[in-house]
């Protein structure tokens, strides 16, 4: 058996793997994790579906632009969390323990995992393209923000609820 066949019979549990190690790094990971709608928990259905088709990529070696559709999928939910920027690009790096560990616990596989180079280099590049990916989002976020607060608009949502203002205020006097 050869890697790439190793990798299509192992596919659904080093994503699976990979998913829970993803979504257990937020705070509400509990949830990301159990909800399987797509609807009711957002977050989990796009990593889910981001990771498997990174994986799928990164298991053919493919070209390092074609990280970026599913990377950007993920890219963006983590750049509006507080997550620092190493913490936002860690999950990426796990596909690659994951995998030797996969590999490792099965004895007719367990050689593969010294031709694991390649994959480990895809891997290395897509953390690269996904850390790209994140300081752009928060450009944007910052500039949007900036444009906001140069505008004004940001007393709208800044200030917080009117009534509640006005009464606080009828309390103060």
């Amino acid at each position: 058996m050869d890697l790439a066949e190793a990798f299509r019979n192992y596919r659904e549990k080093i994503v699976g793997q990979w998913v829970d190690y993803t979504l257990s790094t937020y705070e509400s990971s509990k949830f990301f994790r159990k909800e399987g709608d797509k609807f009711a928990n957002p977050i989990g259905g796009v990593t889910k579906e981001a990771l498997d088709a990174l994986f799928l990529l990164l298991a053919k070696n493919a070209e390092p632009e074609t990280f970026i559709a599913p990377l950007e999928k993920i890219m963006r939910i983590r750049a509006i969390q507080e997550f620092a920027p190493s913490q936002a690009v860690s999950p990426f790096h796990a596909v690659k323990h994951i995998t030797r560990d996969v590999l490792a616990a099965d004895k007719e596989r367990c050689h593969l995992v010294k031709d694991l180079y390649d994959f480990d280099f895809a891997v290395d590049m897509a953390v690269l393209a996904a850390f790209d990916i994140y300081m752009e989002c928060r450009e944007r976020l910052y500039s949007v923000r900036i444009a906001e607060i140069q505008s004004g608009r940001n007393m709208y949502t800044d200030v917080g609820c009117p009534s509640a203002l006005l009464r606080d205020r009828e309390k103060e006097k």
